[in-house]
């Protein structure tokens, strides 16, 4: 169908979903012999969506705080060079120098 066909049967104000079809459609019914195939209830989807929203973001018990610093751009490209984990390298560097040069 050519795109000026597709607007002569598009009519203003109506829907491009046949809402009667789909209503007519039969609902899903489990018929209680595969327990896979058994839809979750409302309290099962609730408690997979709170599992869910517990897993995004930072894990629970780091210690780790979000902060700007200008590094020197050789430095970074050092760090990046040797590929995913770069900040994690680079804080394990400073935590070593940090062993000798601790104040104590």
């Amino acid at each position: 169908m050519a795109t000026n066909e597709i607007h002569v049967t598009d009519k203003p104000g109506e829907s491009n979903t046949d809402l009667a079809k789909v209503r007519a459609g039969t609902p899903y019914v489990w018929d209680g012999k595969n327990d896979d195939d058994r839809p979750l209830t409302r309290d099962e989807m609730q408690a997979g969506i709170e599992a869910y929203r517990k897993q995004r973001g930072r894990p629970t018990g780091s210690d780790k705080e979000s902060t700007t610093i200008r590094f020197d751009r050789d430095v970074l490209a050092a760090f990046r060079a040797a590929g995913p984990g770069w900040q994690t390298r680079m804080n394990a560097a400073l935590r070593d120098w940090l062993k000798d040069h601790s104040p104590a």
